[in-house]
């Protein structure tokens, strides 16, 4: 096995190399090529939960030594958490594979004039890291990799008999998040996996989609997450239709909609429950001053009115477009995917200077009475509400008795505002509740929206030139390692699921200087390595307390506890960190049972994957 190792080191090293083999005892020789042995690792644990921890996944990457933050939603993954995406890379490699997806890899960078083409060179707003390079050309560091996926199709495919393709990447991305929270669950680098497929018809998507998502189950179970697929909205994807693989985690970034009675599930963008009407007396419209009060509560305080009983006026615009006013009942948040499903993404907020300039009001009292040149779409729970409190469009003032059918000209009435628990299911009526969830993956029937704005298109069996069907998925790497943190961790640490963990045993080894022990440990660290499991060792000359502690924090599938009394006696002490059991076993058939738990382990993620 040296002599084979050695073979990988270029000439001029090989008689330093030597020189050190031969300074080295047997256990030592194997901590050097079969095992990491914790004292030469680069892995700094830390007793007490760091203040910059927000969520329990980055409370325990953080003491684990798997990661470390550079700056705000920035990352360095040390060895331990690099270990672990490899592990989760492979695993999401493999399974896209299978379905037949071939890998490539795309640049982080790429030219404004493609997402130009799309249109999604200014919808991206400031989410977007742009740039310029030296001699003035804008850049973008890619947030997702649609255009230039698109780029490709259209140079590379011809004929329907090019398709089906499905082409993956794992890729760095980059997003410009303005308040990065939860670690590494919403950072402004991040690695993901995106692919792509490209088909001929609706049909061929369809089955696209299937495989995907038949992939992406295997892949989360694998990896060990309990999850849940849910409906959800397309965003600046598209507006086709999409799934979202979600797990229930206490500290998610994400909402969850879950009727109580029948298996209505969606996130809060896509969802739709169904909320109480209420009006009010039909009154004449008046002014009333409202000094000082702008926001729902302080007005609704102020009159000793419900907040129902309000109008939100939210002003949007766009460059060279007609401006658009939402309303919305004030006991509801609006719902920014469905306005911009509606209005487009070029539509933003507008800030407080354009309102002033619009409304010749302040913020907080603009309202959509006796307004002009402009769009207004309502809530369809204002439809029909009468005796309503709206802005006077005049600073300190509001009217009350607004009839919205009356006084307002409505384009179109749209469910626009955020469901909230106690709304009822659009499915059965049942009572819908909100959950915390992160998402993991995202698979979206994108069609032929970039197709058609890039022009990549084929010749059909009839000569027909038509636009590329395509579809999307990705999965966020570090947000499956966050989730299992969030799901399986406890108060000591990390319970990594053997597929994804970084070494499949921590061997403790006990007082390091007994002679007995450290013959042992070779000799068990051998026959392990020999049976083709990854081990990190700890014979560091400190308590077996902080050793123990250790490999609770870290989180290794099995441990191997080798002490004086017990090398003596050729026992050792095999435990698990999932369940806590512990059994001694003595050193011959260490390797056997720790074979056997490795299969138990590695069953439980792989049932039902197939």
């Amino acid at each position: 096995m040296v002599v084979q190792w050695l073979e990988r080191i270029p000439f001029q090293d090989k008689e330093d190399c030597i020189r050190i083999f031969a300074r080295l005892t047997l256990p030592e020789m194997y901590g050097i090529l079969y095992v990491m042995k914790f004292e030469r690792a680069l892995i700094t644990t830390l007793r007490e939960d760091p203040k910059e921890a927000e969520s329990k996944s980055h409370r325990i990457l953080l003491r684990g030594g798997f990661i470390r933050q550079l700056a705000s939603g920035i990352h360095i993954y040390l060895p331990l958490g690099w270990r672990i995406l490899r592990k989760i890379e492979q695993i999401v490699r493999e399974e896209h594979e299978r379905i037949g997806a071939q890998e490539l890899l795309m640049p982080a960078l790429s030219p404004k004039e493609l997402w130009e083409e799309s249109g999604r060179w200014e919808e991206y707003g400031d989410d977007m890291f742009k740039l310029k390079d030296r001699k003035g050309r804008a850049y973008c560091l890619c947030p997702t990799h649609e255009e230039i996926i698109t780029e490709i199709a259209r140079t590379r495919i011809q004929s329907y008999r090019d398709m089906p393709q499905s082409w993956f990447q794992i890729q760095m991305k980059f997003r410009d998040e303005p308040r990065p929270r939860f670690g590494v669950i919403r950072s402004r680098q991040f690695i993901m996996k995106d692919s792509y497929s490209l088909d001929k018809d609706e049909e061929g998507l369809n089955k696209s989609f299937d495989l995907h998502k038949a992939a992406y189950i295997r892949i989360f179970k694998r990896c060990g997450i309990d999850f849940e697929i849910i409906n959800a909205a397309g965003g600046l994807m598209g507006t086709g239709e999409s799934r979202e693989f979600i797990a229930r985690v206490p500290g998610g970034e994400d909402t969850l909609v879950a009727c109580d009675v029948c298996d209505y599930r969606s996130n809060l963008e896509a969802a739709q429950g169904k909320g109480a009407f209420q009006t009010f007396d039909d009154t004449k419209v008046t002014v009333i001053p409202t000094p000082g009060k702008r926001t729902v509560e302080e007005v609704s305080d102020f009159l000793k009115v419900t907040p129902q009983n309000l109008v939100k006026s939210m002003f949007f615009t766009a460059p060279g477009q007609t401006p658009v006013m939402i309303l919305l009942r004030g006991d509801y948040e609006i719902n920014m995917g469905a306005v911009h499903k509606k209005i487009g993404f070029q539509y933003q907020p507008a800030g407080a200077e354009e309102i002033i300039a619009f409304f010749k009001a302040e913020p907080g009292y603009i309202g959509p009475y006796q307004v002009s040149s402009l769009d207004i779409y309502a809530d369809d729970l204002l439809k029909g509400c009468t005796g309503m409190i709206t802005g006077a469009n005049k600073n300190d003032n509001h009217i009350q008795g607004l009839n919205i059918e009356r006084d307002i000209a409505v384009i179109e009435y749209l469910n626009i505002r955020e469901v909230r628990s106690g709304d009822a299911c659009p499915q059965c009526g049942g009572i819908l509740q909100l959950h915390n969830c992160l998402e993991l993956g995202h698979i979206f029937k994108l069609g032929t929206k970039y197709s058609q704005a890039l022009g990549a298109t084929f010749l059909d069996e009839h000569g027909v030139q038509k636009p590329i069907v395509m579809g999307s998925y990705g999965i966020g790497l570090e947000r499956i390692m966050a989730c299992v943190c969030e799901q399986k961790g406890d108060e000591k640490g990390a319970v990594w699921p053997i597929s994804i963990a970084p070494y499949e045993v921590y061997c403790v080894v006990l007082n390091p200087q007994d002679e007995d022990v450290v013959r042992v440990s070779g000799l068990v660290t051998k026959a392990l390595t020999e049976g083709g499991f990854s081990i990190i060792i700890d014979d560091r000359d400190i308590s077996a307390g902080i050793k123990f502690n250790d490999s609770e924090l870290l989180g290794i599938p099995l441990r191997v506890t080798i002490g004086p009394k017990g090398a003596r006696r050729k026992v050792c002490d095999v435990s698990i960190r999932e369940t806590g059991e512990s059994h001694e076993i003595d050193h011959a058939s260490v390797v056997s049972h720790c074979e056997e738990l490795r299969t138990m382990l590695y069953r439980r993620s792989h049932d039902d994957t197939e």
